[in-house]
This record gives C-alpha cells, sequence and structure tokens, in this order.
C-alpha cells in the first residue's frame, strides 16, 4: 500500500503521525498540490475531489479523507487505540474530533485559503471571509483552553486523533498568524506535552 501526500500540508501530516503512533511503515508517495498534480486526472481516478491524502491499497483500492484512513488503520491495528475502545470513549473521541476539525482546522484552512491567495488559479479568495475564518480559529483556542483545564487531553484522560488534529493545526495556524496568547496556560501545557511526542516528528 501507499498514501498520496504532500509533506508540508497539515492534512497528511496528521496520517503521518497517526501511523507513527501505531508504528505503521507506509510508503509514501509526494503530491505538488501547488502546482495542482492532485487535480490531474490521474489523481481524480484515485479522489474525484482532487484532495491528499490518498490511502492506495494493494488491491487497486483509494481511500480518501483523512479520517477515513485512519479509521481503516484503527480497524487494521487496534493498538494503541487512538479512537477509542469502548462505545463512550469512541463516541467522545468522535465527537471532540469532528468539532476540533470544523471548528478549529477547517476554519485555519479557510483563512489560509482566502487570505493569502495561495490556490488563487482554482478558486476565488474572498479575504473577508477568510479574516472571519481566523477569527472563528481564535475563539476555538479558548475551548480548549477551558476543556484542559479538567482533562489531561482533548477528548479525555488518553492521547487520542483528536489531540493529533488539533496538534496539526496550531501548528499551521502559524501559517496565518494565530497562536496561543499567555492566557492559554492549560492549552500550552498540553501543546509542550504532544508536541514532544516522538510521532509529532512524522
Amino acid at each position: 500500500m501507499k498514501i498520496y501526500e504532500t509533506k508540508t500540508a497539515p492534512n497528511p501530516r496528521r496520517v503521518r503521525m497517526f501511523l507513527a503512533e501505531k508504528g505503521i511503515d507506509v510508503d509514501y508517495v509526494q503530491v505538488d498540490i501547488q502546482k495542482g498534480e492532485n487535480l490531474t486526472a490521474e489523481m481524480r481516478a484515485k479522489n474525484p475531489l482532487g484532495k491528499i491524502p490518498i490511502l492506495e491499497l494493494d488491491d487497486g483500492t483509494c481511500i480518501a479523507e483523512t479520517d477515513a484512513i485512519c479509521t481503516y488503520f484503527e480497524a487494521l491495528q487496534p493498538e494503541p487505540p487512538l479512537m477509542g475502545t469502548t462505545p463512550v470513549e469512541k463516541a467522545t473521541i468522535s465527537m471532540w474530533q469532528r468539532q476540533v476539525e470544523f471548528a478549529f482546522m477547517m476554519q485555519i484552512g479557510m483563512c489560509f485559503q482566502h487570505t493569502t491567495g495561495y490556490f488563487k488559479d482554482r478558486m476565488t479568495p474572498v479575504p473577508e471571509f477568510g479574516k472571519e475564518a481566523g477569527i472563528n480559529a481564535s475563539k476555538y483556542l479558548n475551548i480548549l483552553e477551558r476543556r484542559l483545564g479538567v482533562k489531561e487531553f482533548i477528548a479525555g484522560d488518553t492521547f487520542s486523533i483528536a489531540d493529533i488534529t488539533a496538534l496539526c493545526a496550531m501548528d499551521f495556524a502559524r501559517v496565518v498568524k494565530i497562536r496561543m496568547t499567555d492566557e492559554h496556560v492549560n492549552l500550552a501545557r498540553w501543546y509542550e506535552a504532544v508536541s514532544n511526542r516522538e510521532s509529532a516528528r512524522a
């Protein structure tokens, strides 16, 4: 199997970090998204949306979307569990993962796309929308701050996929100058701990 990705993009990093936690080695094929290599007919045959990462299995089956790829590997190798083991754990992690992805990571992505013009050759940037998305992402830091004041990790007492998504989002947020403040003491504690995991260097 192999994964088509772009080393500098945040979503592929989520998959690499997830696999590093599992100790799973996969071959990676680099795709230049700035040049639009992800939009070729060959890549669209693997994922009609033309997005990466894409997992291609040995039989030719292609699985796109970061969560779907991680779900596949969680089922393939349950240990260590990153998506929960009990019904409550699975639901809680899924809830936080979804909220972090939509209320934080996606907002950062929209801020990046609409304020930098990085993909202006294939979309119409709306700077005001991008600015608003950045504000929304900054506000979500306060939610994480409160949550991490009562739990060691975002979804509970154990490290999970929600922490991976949040870390990758926070690191990418620097590009659009969204950062923690001195008031985010719980978030800073969490960030230091998660950043120092070996998987964070994947």
